[in-house]
This record gives structure tokens, sequence and C-alpha cells, in this order.
């Protein structure tokens, strides 16, 4: 009984992250990245600013099932204002976790970690990690207005 009331949980967690996506918008500077997960039809814009080496603002855009809707949103959360270096251990934690390795730093992922359950779903996983994945394009390529052309995953 308690194992489903704490699925019901997560579930309500990652629904409310897809219906009411924190961040979700448009920038005016920053860097700009544009991926697409062509298996699933999901498509995200990911605008980043930042400062020095912090991530001091980004917004996602876009449209994709409530997975990798919920992800962004999530992702928003976790990283922002959190230096470089520590969002891409953050987005390794998440793709480690979403393809079935558990770790005890998944807890610094907030809520996140509840989407661990997408292991069980590989076809969901590239859903998952669409956010994930265009940030980490967005830190490596870091210079000031960098814009990506659109890639596919």
């Amino acid at each position: 009984m308690a194992l489903s009331k704490l699925d019901n949980l997560y579930r309500a967690v990652i629904l409310d992250h897809s219906s009411s996506p924190r961040h979700s918008g448009e920038l005016t500077a920053g860097c700009v990245v544009d991926l697409n997960n062509p298996t699933c039809g999901d498509v995200i814009r990911l605008h980043v600013q930042f400062d020095g080496d912090k991530i001091s603002d980004l917004a996602f855009s876009g449209h994709g099932c409530t997975i990798s809707t919920a992800s962004a949103s999530m992702m928003t959360e976790a990283v922002l204002g959190k230096t470089k270096e520590e969002a891409i251990a953050l987005a390794q934690v998440f793709s480690e976790m979403v393809t079935g390795q558990e770790s005890p730093e998944q807890e610094k992922l907030g809520d996140a970690q509840f989407l661990a359950g997408v292991s069980k779903f590989p076809q969901r996983v590239k859903c998952s990690t669409l956010a994930w994945n265009a940030l980490k394009k967005a830190i490596e390529t870091d210079n000031g207005e960098a814009i990506i052309e659109s890639e596919h995953l």
C-alpha cells in the first residue's frame, strides 16, 4: 500500500511539472540550443544565461510528451544558480539514474529524482534526457550569444 502511495506522489509531481512547467518561455539574451527527439517528436529550445561560471537564468520552450516537459522543468529548477561544473555533474547523475544506475547524489536532483522510474521504460530515456543534453551543449559551447542549430538525438 505504501509503495502505491509513493508511486502516486511521483506521478503527481511529474504531472505538475508537465502541466505547469517552471521556467517556461524564452530569454532575450544568452546561449540558445535547439534539440529534438525524432523518436517521440519532442522539441526543446533551451535559453541559458551565464554570469561568469554560474547559470544565472534559463528558460525552455517547445513541445513534448509529459516526461520530456516535466524533465525540462525539473532540470531548470535543479541547475539554476549552479556553476557549469555542478550542472554538468547533475546532468551526469540524472543520465545514470534514468538508465538504472543508483547514486547517493540523486537527492541533489530535487524533483528530477522522481523520474528514476524512467529506467523501466528504455524508450522514454531520450525523452527524459533531452533538456539535460541541451543544457550540456549550452555549457560546452557557451561563448555569449551562441546559437546551436537543431540537432537530432
